[in-house]
């Protein structure tokens, strides 16, 4: 029975994750900075290791074949390239080390698919393209490409794989992270639908992703792990038709975002943390499509429709009181 090494336990994707490896009889060592908020159910499989990315990290890894580094710094109201360089990079190098010295058999990276250059009328968003902006221009897109190009110097003493997930959707985001998307648009009579899109994906679909990248993936690749491309407003529509709801959507003019974009430019240097700015307003305007024909193809992956991922957060939300 296969032991892997799990950070970022207790987050949306890793939660989801150590769900996957169980069921699978994999045997999971799960790194929380703090095992109290591991929400995901007790199995004598399961190991909660208390420790940071910053902690020799050897002696964790004893008897692991692989390690699955979910744990990043997501948050979009930080200030500086810094904040984010701390433990998406630095962090990351530090794990790496220790699975390098332990001499374990891969590392498996989460990235993130805006270190991918989305869809337009020329591309189809695969793992090919280079960032595009507004990303290259984002401290959290910059800091996870730098640490992809400094994992990948590595490639010759332990097998790195690379996955990009897009906007993942589903249950147990204890935050919640990406969800709160789902709480913008539930038990709202007007629904402000900005002029962009994304490709959504569920959350479940992501976690079997990494566990068939570890079985599949080749060393030094990088797996685009995406679901559906819609428009917000298209997603909102969605939501609330499984939720049962029919509110105004209201779209918010480009113009607004801009504006909104140079308020929170000038809080930022009031050394003020909002996720208020040009980048983020700039994100929310373009259509960040991807496609997901490799991870198909070469991780034998199958997508369940977003509605399934869509209604799993809204079950989630619904028992812990966040929406009615």
């Amino acid at each position: 029975m296969k032991k892997v090494l799990v950070t970022g336990s207790n987050g949306l994707l890793g939660s989801n994750l150590i769900l996957e490896l169980l069921g699978l009889n994999y045997k999971v060592k799960g790194l929380v900075r703090n095992p109290s908020t591991y929400i995901g159910p007790n199995h004598p499989n399961l190991e909660l290791v208390q420790g940071s990315l910053f902690d020799d990290l050897t002696e964790i890894m004893e008897g692991c074949f692989s390690v699955i580094h979910v744990a990043a710094e997501t948050s979009p109201n930080l200030l500086n390239y810094s904040d984010y360089h701390k433990t998406n990079v630095e962090g990351t190098m530090n794990l790496l080390h220790a699975a390098v010295e332990k001499k374990l058999e891969k590392f498996l990276f989460v990235s993130t698919a805006n270190t991918v250059g989305y869809a337009d009328d020329f591309n189809s968003g695969e793992e090919h393209q280079p960032m595009k902006a507004p990303y290259d221009q984002s401290y959290y897109a910059l800091s996870k490409l730098e640490a992809e190009e400094r994992i990948l110097q590595y490639s010759d003493r332990i097998s790195i794989l690379i996955t990009n997930p897009t906007f993942m959707i589903g249950a147990y985001d204890t935050k919640p992270s990406s969800g709160r998307i789902i709480l913008m648009g539930a038990n709202k009579k007007i629904v402000f639908c900005p002029p962009g899109g994304k490709n959504f994906v569920n959350v479940r679909d992501v976690a079997k992703g990494l566990i068939s990248c570890l079985e599949f993936g080749n060393n030094g690749e990088k797996y685009l792990l995406s679901g559906e491309n819609m428009s917000y407003r298209e997603f909102f529509i969605k939501l609330n038709a499984l939720h049962n709801r029919n509110p105004v959507m209201v779209n918010i003019p480009k113009l607004i975002l801009m504006f909104l974009g140079h308020a929170g430019e000038i809080l930022r240097r009031l050394n003020i943390k909002t996720s208020l700015s040009l980048v983020n307003m700039k994100i929310l305007c373009v259509d960040n499509y991807y496609s997901n024909k490799k991870s198909k193809r070469e991780l034998k992956l199958r997508y369940q429709p977003i509605e399934q991922g869509i209604t799993e957060a809204l079950t989630y939300f619904k028992e812990k009181g966040k929406i009615k």
